[in-house]
């Protein structure tokens, strides 16, 4: 892997999301050598994938080199690998282009889709956990819009313009809002051919209520939104099975679609190697101390949606979002010089900053501890937050010219179909 011999501990560091990138710029020209691992070399702001997906940004929007976010640091090497296994007794990693041993190793792999064991929704539908599933999903929204103007039955056309999003979280609440608006603003202009109304969007969840993380309050007016903009909203609704076409679920309720998108759940996304006793076997989650430790390996570390920690706050593990991990990756870099140093690590302590979804174009809401608010100024404070977070000063800029561009225009200008999408060829 050409990394050159240090006398400083190596610290390897498996994953560029939230929690790695937050690591590794606190380690900047600090006495520790650090090796950066990612399969792929940037880092993903993953809650605007939905607007990737929509049209509404384009993926270097959202996307930061990793290298740029190193590039002044002489102590800090990245490698564009995926990691194949842990030998924890030797201390070493394996890697898809060699092996690489560690004073220290930080797990920070982040989540996968969950399918629940259904091999058809799987192969059929859409998951949106990367730059490239969420352009697969802008290809596929155009080409069937596309397809529509020229299918020969109503039956098939309606499929084609039939949306079903399962998954009533905040990722499919935006994402059934977004494209909702392209149905009301573009489709409209754009094809002249079809009738607008005739695009349906369906929006699954399991539970009672959209939102399920979120309070009553956020549930209550996210549904009123979504309707408000057209989308159709079926709660206590599972999906049984798709076959490409065909949306069967445990109620009455069938669906015949070309595009099912899955935003329904995700899972821990592990590396192999460690016993089965490191995790949280429904999650596959690492289970970890106070500070981050996998149990019986002081030296290996797991950080974010891949690490589950158990406290009096949180007996299920913290959220899944990106502030747990960005707090641990934070932490860490100031708990590993405490552990050189032979001196005690903090705790971690989860600060919730709150909570927050967008439906749509002057449509929001937020929790934010017992300030629970709504509306206009609730979808200003979602986009401040969000642009603020994004890494890099350039993709602050691109995004914001993005949002005031297509809130002036009723627009979505990202509207390329780069690569036709077939499902069965992927």
């Amino acid at each position: 892997m050409n990394i050159p011999h240090s006398k400083y501990p190596r610290i390897i560091v498996v994953g560029g999301g939230f929690a790695g990138v937050n690591l590794i710029r606190s380690f900047k020209n600090k006495p520790v050598q650090v090796v950066l691992i990612d399969k792929r070399n940037y880092h993903t702001f993953q809650p605007l994938l939905y607007q990737v997906s929509s049209s509404g940004l384009e993926p270097d929007s959202i996307a930061y080199p990793l290298r740029k976010i190193i590039k002044s640091s002489n102590n800090i090497y990245f490698r564009l690998a995926k990691v194949l296994s842990i030998e924890a007794e030797s201390k070493t990693i394996e890697t898809s282009i060699g092996n690489l041993t560690y004073d220290y190793l930080v797990l920070a792999t982040g989540t996968k889709t969950n399918y629940f064991g259904n091999g058809d929704v799987e192969k059929f539908s859409m998951p949106m956990k990367t730059v490239p599933q969420a352009l697969n999903i802008r290809s596929l929204i155009l080409q069937n819009l596309e397809k529509a103007t020229i299918a020969k039955t109503v039956k098939e056309r309606h499929a084609f313009l039939n949306f079903v999003i399962v998954g009533g979280g905040p990722t499919g609440v935006e994402l059934a809002g977004a494209i909702a608006e392209l149905k009301n603003n573009v489709v409209p202009k754009d094809y002249h051919d079809l009738n607008a109304n005739d695009m349906q969007i369906h929006l699954l969840e399991g539970g009672e209520r959209l939102l399920p993380p979120m309070s009553k309050h956020a549930s209550k007016k996210a549904e009123e939104f979504l309707k408000t903009l057209g989308v159709i909203i079926h709660c206590n609704t599972f999906v049984k099975n798709y076959n490409g076409l065909k949306v069967e679920t445990n109620t009455d309720l069938e669906l015949e679609s070309e595009t099912l998108i899955w935003a329904a759940g995700v899972t821990g996304n592990p590396v192999e190697g460690l016993p089965s006793n490191v995790f949280m076997e429904r999650t596959n989650r690492y289970r970890v101390n106070l500070y981050n430790q996998l149990e019986n390996y002081p030296n290996i570390f797991a950080l974010g949606d891949i690490a589950y920690m158990e406290t009096e706050a949180y007996p299920k593990g913290h959220p899944q979002v990106a502030q747990p991990a960005i707090q641990q990756g934070q932490l860490f870099a100031k708990n590993i010089f405490k552990l050189l140093a032979n001196k005690p690590m903090k705790k971690f302590k989860y600060k919730d900053k709150g909570s927050m979804a967008t439906v749509g174009r002057n449509k929001a809401v937020v929790d934010l501890g017992s300030f629970k608010f709504s509306g206009f100024f609730a979808w200003f404070v979602w986009m401040f937050i969000h642009l603020m977070a994004l890494v890099g000063f350039r993709n602050r800029v691109v995004v914001f010219f993005n949002w005031a561009y297509n809130y002036i225009n009723f627009d979505k200008a990202a509207r390329l179909i780069i690569r036709p999408f077939n499902k069965l060829n992927e």
